[in-house]
């Protein structure tokens, strides 16, 4: 059996491509309405300073969604990227303000941190059959507690290290004042698209999403794939840990629980089915952008937090129902 027809089936190319290009379009057209109703609604939304704390927001939640993407296109799905990226965070602050390395050791450690976290529940998943929502459930929870010990359930402050701080709110721009965490993200949205369309990982991404028994009976190791692809998933979660450190100036251990539903929601919004097989970097963008303009709007238009959390938690149910919808007419 040939891998090409694993991934794409004689005579579905089209209609699929043709599908995930509506989707890209439905996507960035509800961006466009958003963005209209808000500067209608408030002379505020359009300001410069109001766009970059969009964007800043934006930063965080996307990359998280970036590496959500490869997981669900499998099939997959990971809870635990909101307390693995806490716990990225603190163990940047363990090397660097605790250990006292150097801030490049300590961005590593929290990259690799988030990375290892991907590597065992790939190995859950993948060798021992731990269904993924149970895998990296537990993950989560793991995560969780690891940051408070490890922390003393104390926030970490990067007081004395000033230039940390830069990794997310500098600009290496001379003139332009737009933070190197949307710059990041926009660098990590490409390095992500070159993977998920241009390599082997990327191909393989889709094939075991498509049809994964299909893709063993082809020769293809699915565990090693699963298993890189989770990994990368989590690499992205450390970088994003890495930047919200930097954005806070500390490590807050408390934090992170929630952001996986946030990054679960753009990833389906921006088009990539939860049953596997479909999905694209720039639709996860596309996602990531209107979950901020929309928690962004709202927080203008003084709607209290706990509608805005209503309106968010619509929001992905009214996506999740036309990704089912999307299924049954493919």
């Amino acid at each position: 059996m040939n891998l090409e027809t694993v991934v794409q089936p004689k005579g579905v190319k089209e209609k699929k491509l043709s599908s995930g290009a509506i989707q890209q379009l439905l996507a960035f057209g509800s961006l466009l309405v958003l963005i209209i109703f808000f500067s209608l609604a408030s002379s505020s939304f359009l300001q410069y300073n109001n766009l970059i704390g969009i964007l800043l927001s934006t930063a965080v939640i996307g990359i998280l969604a970036l590496g959500a993407t490869f997981v669900i296109i499998t099939g997959g799905i990971d809870l635990s990227v909101g307390t693995v990226m806490t716990l990225s965070s603190v163990m940047t602050g363990v090397f660097v303000v605790q250990a006292g390395t150097p801030i490049w050791i300590g961005i590593i450690g929290g990259v690799l941190t988030g990375a290892a976290c991907g590597f065992l529940c790939g190995i859950a998943i993948a060798k021992l059959n731990i269904p993924p929502f149970i895998a990296t459930l537990a993950m989560m929870m793991v995560a969780k507690g690891l940051a408070l010990v490890i922390s003393g359930a104390a926030p970490i402050y990067f007081s004395d290290h000033p230039a940390f701080t830069k990794i997310s709110l500098g600009s290496i721009i001379p003139g332009i004042n737009v933070p190197n965490a949307i710059l990041i993200f926009f660098i990590m949205a490409i390095i992500g698209g070159v993977i998920l369309s241009k390599t082997i990982l990327g191909r393989y991404n889709f094939a075991i999403g498509s049809n994964e028994e299909a893709t063993k009976l082809s020769g293809v190791n699915v565990n090693f794939w699963k298993i890189t692809i989770y990994t990368l998933a989590g690499a992205f979660t450390g970088i994003a840990g890495v930047l919200m450190a930097s954005r806070l100036n500390s490590a807050q251990p408390a934090l992170g629980q929630g952001y996986e539903l946030e990054a679960i929601a753009a990833v389906v919004i921006g088009g990539t089915s939860l049953s596997g097989g479909k999905g694209t970097i720039v639709g996860t963008v596309i996602g990531a952008l209107i979950m901020s303009v929309l928690t962004n709007g709202l927080r203008i238009m003084s709607i209290p937090q706990e509608w805005q959390t209503v309106v968010v938690g619509l929001v992905i149910i009214l996506a999740v129902y036309a990704d089912m919808l999307r299924k049954k007419k493919d």
